[in-house]
């Protein structure tokens, strides 16, 4: 387990605008001096956030979701998230966000989050260990009503060719999810404008999603999914058939390029359910393995 430290905490009254601070990410990582070799012990907090229905409704679409009842379980990642860039975006940070990769994610919900509950949301980062393509970080978040956690989040980024102070902690390798080899349940033509579409709704205007042109500027032949979309997706199809207590792992393999056919498969084990989002015409070429697990 990592020690626990004493972090400054830096509380923000309004949601974070991701635009600029991507754009001073990007200036920022072609200076030099930038990084330092440490996590900064700092948490940032953002309190009182409610949902907005039109917010809630564009994401619901983007994704797949119905709406009505518990958020879904991936909603709370979004309203984390610009709090996750604002410590990645800090001169500070170790690893320059510009061409970061989300190798993994894990999410908990405790109990069903509703668009009425109140949430007072924390981000923070940890275990900055090497990685066998360089150096990873994970990004920690929770979402509280009142005392209660009721959500927590856990991303797992890599940074190519960087270097960690840390050898990898016991506990953070990647589990390899259960990757479902069966018939496809369901076809996904997935557009070209697919990420802007997400990055309207979830405000992660990361450019590798946006465009080809400033995709090729970050290596990729075209634009890719989010992860956190094609996460979204998938599990939008379980809606209904899994509880509001669960926890949902996801391990992102091959990027998604736009546009892509793609299938969808699932299966179900006990109360558990596996799941993966595959090539159609190539179902060895896995985009993303998960499973989702009553909490």
């Amino acid at each position: 387990m990592t020690a626990s430290v004493d972090r400054k905490v830096t509380e923000l009254d309004g949601p974070p605008s991701l635009g600029p601070l991507y754009t001073r990410a990007a200036a920022g990582a072609a200076l030099p001096g930038g990084g330092g070799r440490e996590l900064p012990a700092r948490e940032i907090v953002r309190r009182g956030v409610t949902v907005e229905q039109d917010h809630l409704a564009d994401y619901a679409l983007a994704c797949g979701f119905g709406i009505g009842g518990a958020l879904p379980l991936t909603y709370p990642h979004v309203l984390a998230f610009p709090l996750q860039v604002v410590l990645m975006a800090d001169r500070s940070f170790p690893l320059p966000l510009p061409g970061l990769v989300h190798l993994a994610n894990r999410i908990t919900a405790h109990r069903a989050v509703t668009p009425a509950d109140t949430l007072d949301l924390r981000v923070h980062a940890d275990r900055f260990v090497t990685h066998a393509k360089g150096a990873q970080v994970d990004l920690v978040a929770e979402a509280r009503v009142g005392d209660e956690v009721v959500w927590e989040g856990r991303s797992t980024y890599l940074s190519r060719g960087a270097k960690a102070s840390a050898e990898k902690e016991p506990g953070t390798d990647i589990a390899e999810a259960p990757t479902p080899t069966g018939t496809g349940t369901a076809t996904w033509k997935v557009a070209g404008d697919t990420g802007r579409r997400y990055a309207a709704a979830s405000g992660d205007v990361n450019p590798i999603h946006l465009h080809p042109l400033t995709a090729k500027a970050m290596g990729f032949p075209r634009a890719i999914a989010h992860g956190m979309w094609t996460a979204a997706r998938a599990v939008a199809a379980l809606q209904g058939r899994i509880p509001d207590a669960a926890t949902y792992d996801v391990v992102f393999r091959k990027p998604l390029l736009l546009p892509s056919t793609v299938e969808l498969v699932t299966e179900q084990d006990g109360d558990d359910w596996s799941l993966a989002v595959r090539a159609a015409k190539k179902p060895e070429k896995v985009h993303l393995a998960g499973r989702v697990t009553p909490a």
